[in-house]
């Protein structure tokens, strides 16, 4: 993709795949087949005469979980990827350790955060603020669960996932986002996608959950 890649992701559609990596015992290929079978169909509803890009946010690839599921999906349905990392200011290891078979475009997470801002001043802080409060109430339950509290990290992937996705719809337009599975880990950082719906950055009708 030629030319300055944020301004040009407006031409495609953009997909962006949450769910659980090692912890998905699932076959991957399985799972990718049904979702691929699922998105289309969400798609023959929610016509868009651009073509998806598969965006996603820095995984390495790995046997299971989505990790594995992403690469397969866009196999399955011919995608190229876009890829967003974390800036290596925040974690050196996460652009350097990425997937980047298939990936197009990419992108730091600085990048689209300055696009969100410039498009709603304060968007971030408020952002930072939901997530703040998720992450508080989800270390309430653990302690009462007698659990430790999340690691500082995932602040971070709360944040890049979130950011991702509204960045993503606000230059395109449009998004569609599937989870790899109906049921979400409570303290998983896919689950912090309600703090997205919560802020309006997300219309319900642009998720797809799967199984």
């Amino acid at each position: 993709m030629s030319g300055d890649p944020l301004s040009r992701l407006s031409r495609y559609h953009p997909v962006v795949i949450e769910g659980a990596g090692g912890r998905d015992d699932r076959d991957p290929a399985a799972v990718a087949e049904r979702l691929g079978e699922r998105l289309q169909l969400h798609w023959q509803s929610r016509p868009d005469p651009r073509t998806p890009l598969l965006i996603t946010q820095g995984d390495p690839r790995e046997a299971r979980g989505i990790a594995a599921i992403t690469p397969r999906v866009a196999e399955r349905l011919s995608l190229d990827r876009g890829l967003v990392c974390l800036d290596e200011a925040i974690a050196p290891y996460h652009a350097r350790d990425a997937d980047r078979q298939g990936v197009i475009t990419e992108f730091r997470y600085s990048q689209l955060e300055a696009c969100l801002e410039a498009a709603s001043p304060g968007a971030i802080t408020r952002l930072e603020a939901a997530v703040d409060e998720a992450i508080a109430t989800k270390n309430a339950r653990r302690r009462a669960q007698g659990q430790p509290p999340l690691k500082a990290y995932f602040r971070d992937f709360a944040l890049l996932q979130e950011v991702t996705k509204a960045a993503c719809r606000q230059v395109c337009g449009a998004i569609t986002v599937a989870h790899t599975d109906s049921t979400v880990h409570e303290f998983s950082v896919t689950s912090f996608y309600t703090v997205g719906l919560s802020l309006g950055w997300i219309d319900p009708g642009d998720m797809l959950i799967t199984y």
